[in-house]
């Protein structure tokens, strides 16, 4: 076990000050775990080059939310300069005429063979071409001479054939015809139940929409959302005048971490919110919700459906922890 860097220390502490694990950074940033247990150890020899080394230090800063320029600079005596790596040399696969196996001049005089061979093979191959358009020849003048002796039963066969052939046809006609009417039949039906149960979910939907938006109308009436104190990463707000208290949260640029436990501590969701993902709490029940946000660009807070700005610039402070305390309508 390596000892850590002042640098590997400082990202473990953050890291884990998160409730991160490795997995979850894995997760996070797309790099191998040994990668970044590495990085803590300060073993930049297991990395896949110089290069990488500044490369998955700075993805691993940005995914717990420390200033990148910031550590680069504290830190620059714990973090190698990028410097160009010697390709190795390839080994030459050419050999020369004294390598070359001696079995192999046995081969060689195989080849002067080679032409009389194939021209044996040739006469072969004529002469079965030969033998193939004579039989042919005799086959066609046999079945000449045989149509020849009997004309008129072939065409009463071949009348007899056809007539055949034109009740078949008619027979096949007439039970396509009744195939294609009932398949048109269940087709329509089957479209007619799939328009009915559109139009019935559209209208559910609808009336969905409408009654939450009449009941968001009502709420933000009168629903007060104001910040209290803000100190350091940290921000406390009050919501009051409301009966309701549900939060949003969406991630719309890239996989966050996301903590959110009341005000005793306990948690209602601790893990990685993927990107385009959105989580919604009822916290109607609580008097303070605490949302702790590892990476904040592009994310969303609503509170009862209403749209809240984050308390800080996400650009400058990419982790954001804020507190809201709730006081229902009835109460005051």
């Amino acid at each position: 076990m390596l000892a850590l860097t002042e640098l590997g220390q400082r990202l473990r502490q953050e890291r884990e000050s998160k409730g991160l694990s490795l997995e979850d950074l894995q997760k996070l940033t797309k790099i191998q775990k040994r990668y970044l247990l590495g990085i803590e150890e300060g073993n930049y020899e297991v990395m896949p080059g110089k290069f990488y080394v500044r490369a998955f230090i700075k993805q691993y800063c940005e995914a717990i939310g420390l200033d990148t320029d910031a550590i680069f600079e504290e830190y620059k005596s714990d973090i190698p300069s990028t410097q160009t790596e010697d390709m190795p040399q390839q080994l030459s696969r050419v050999r020369s005429r004294k390598e070359i196996p001696q079995h192999t001049k046995g081969v060689s005089k195989a080849y002067d063979y080679l032409p009389t061979v194939l021209v044996v093979a040739g006469v072969v191959v004529v002469g079965i071409i030969i033998w193939v358009i004579a039989q042919n020849i005799v086959s066609d003048k046999n079945k000449e001479q045989a149509n020849q002796e009997a004309p008129n039963s072939e065409v009463q066969q071949s009348n007899t054939q056809e007539e055949t052939n034109e009740t078949t046809a008619k027979n096949d006609n007439s039970k396509s015809e009744d195939e294609q009417s009932a398949a048109d039949k269940k087709e329509q039906e089957k479209e007619k139940a799939e328009k009915e149960k559109a139009a019935k979910e559209k209208a559910e939907k609808e009336k969905a929409e409408k009654e939450k938006a009449e009941k968001e109308k009502k709420d933000s009436g009168k629903q007060e959302y104001k910040e209290v104190q803000k100190t350091g990463r940290s921000a406390t707000y009050a919501l009051s005048g409301t009966d309701a208290f549900n939060l949003e949260v969406t991630s719309t640029q890239a996989d966050t971490w996301l903590d959110v436990k009341n005000g005793k501590g306990n948690p209602f969701f601790s893990s990685i919110l993927k990107k385009g993902e959105t989580k919604e709490f009822d916290l109607t029940k609580e008097t303070e919700a605490r949302v702790n946000i590892g990476y904040s660009p592009g994310v969303e807070l609503k509170v009862n459906g209403k749209a809240v700005d984050l308390p800080f610039d996400s650009s400058k402070q990419v982790r954001q922890v804020v507190t809201i305390q709730y006081q229902p309508a009835e109460a005051q």
